[in-house]
């Protein structure tokens, strides 16, 4: 506010009568004002404001009332059909910044899961795998800081070799990346540097397949993993919509059952391991129609029914693999946006075997039901690679003597 004054010319002073202060300012003969405001949300409601700038939003949370404070302002903006500015560093995952509920809001919209409403977002942002050399920086930095060329790049560059300095948080505030919380699996950087967006399953595609299926609440996600180049795609994920539309929501399971034999239909599926849970009947019936010709089984019993409920030493082994065939960059996904979302909601939880992994909290609305079934076709190409056998084709032919 103190800055305001000075960008102001004395002929704009003049035509709009304007009184400057330290934190408010006057115009029209006190009619119009510009306030800075931190005072408490409660005491901002019902301002008929024409335009507010909301900075820092990164800090807005549950604890200072940022929360409150944004729906307010909101509400006293869309009472005077006006418009609002949020401005901020790169927020902490998991924090539950009003600046982070505003990245998921536009990344649903990009998903198609929430309507249209008029967001616009805006980001400079350094690619994941950027290198914090001086090197590097002298040329990335003078491209994020955008217009600000009041930030001095080499003072930057000294800040970020800073070793009292945590690099997460370097990302975060001059790079304008998002970082992973301590306790994720995996950071963005991680998950986007395999990223392949011009990859296309075809029709005939030998695949492995990994389903985990919920009812209600949970996703239920169907992924194929090319077994030539283990490249993931989303067949399909059946997500539990966002406000009024999730109310009484069900999966529909002949749609997803559907999308299961087009699989097969479609693609040369080689192996296929499903969490049971809630599913059991289905399984069973996948595993009659097409056990037989898969090249690996889950079990001896049924060749798709992979419980991830009676096994807590298989699934850490099972996670392990998948973690670190990520980070060596052995896995490769076409961008899927949904896949996406939910591997960087996978958090770390480690057992007496090992790392598995899990939701951040139980009743969590960010899920991680695609990640499962990623792990589930990863598991299922492992096995295949390490003991799988090919079937015999039956040609139905019948020779008689």
């Amino acid at each position: 506010m103190s800055l305001i004054p000075s960008l102001m010319s004395d002929a704009f002073k003049t035509a709009f009568d304007v009184k400057d202060g330290a934190e408010l300012i006057r115009a029209k003969g006190g009619r119009v004002r510009l306030e800075a405001v931190t005072s408490s949300f409660r005491a901002l409601e019902g301002k008929r404001t024409t335009f507010t700038l909301l900075n820092e939003t990164h800090h807005w949370i549950k604890g200072n009332n940022g929360h409150q404070m944004y729906e307010t302002i909101d509400g006293n903006a869309t009472k005077k059909d006006s418009r609002y500015l949020a401005i901020t560093n790169a927020y902490l995952p998991g924090e539950d910044s009003v600046a982070e509920r505003m990245r998921e809001t536009y990344n649903k919209i990009v998903e198609g899961r929430a309507v249209e409403i008029g967001l616009l977002y805006d980001s400079l942002e350094a690619h994941p795998a950027t290198p914090l050399t001086p090197e590097a920086l002298a040329v990335v930095l003078p491209k994020i800081r955008g217009d600000a060329v009041w930030l001095r790049v080499e003072t930057i560059i000294q800040s970020i070799q800073n070793t009292q300095i945590s690099p997460s948080r370097s990302r975060r505030m001059w790079l304008n990346q998002i970082v992973a919380e301590e306790d994720a699996l995996f950071g963005p950087a991680d998950w986007d540097a395999i990223a392949d967006v011009d990859a296309q399953l075809d029709p005939g595609d030998e695949i492995v397949l990994g389903f985990d299926g919920g009812k209600s609440d949970d996703t239920t996600a169907l992924i194929a993993l090319r077994v030539v180049d283990m490249t993931a795609f989303v067949l399909g994920a059946w997500e539990k919509p966002d406000g009024p539309q999730g109310e009484d929501w069900e999966v529909n399971r002949a749609a997803v059952d559907t999308a299961v034999h087009d699989a097969f239909k479609n693609f040369e599926v080689s192996g296929f391991y499903a969490d049971v849970a809630l599913w059991e009947s289905y399984i069973a019936e996948w595993s009659a129609d097409y056990g037989e010709q898969l090249a690996v089984k889950a079990d001896s019993r049924n060749a798709i029914a992979w419980d991830m409920r009676q096994g807590k030493e298989k699934v850490t082994q099972a996670n392990e693999r998948l973690v670190q065939t990520i980070l060596d960059q052995k896995l490769a996904h076409d961008g899927d946006l949904t896949l996406r979302r939910h591997v960087l909601n996978v958090r770390r939880r480690t057992n007496n075997y090992g790392v598995s992994f899990g939701k951040e909290s139980r009743e969590s609305p960010r899920k991680v039901d695609l990640y499962a079934a990623l792990m589930l076709a990863h598991e299922a190409l492992h096995d295949l690679r390490t003991r799988g056998k090919k079937p015999k084709k039956q040609t139905r032919r019948g020779y008689f003597l």
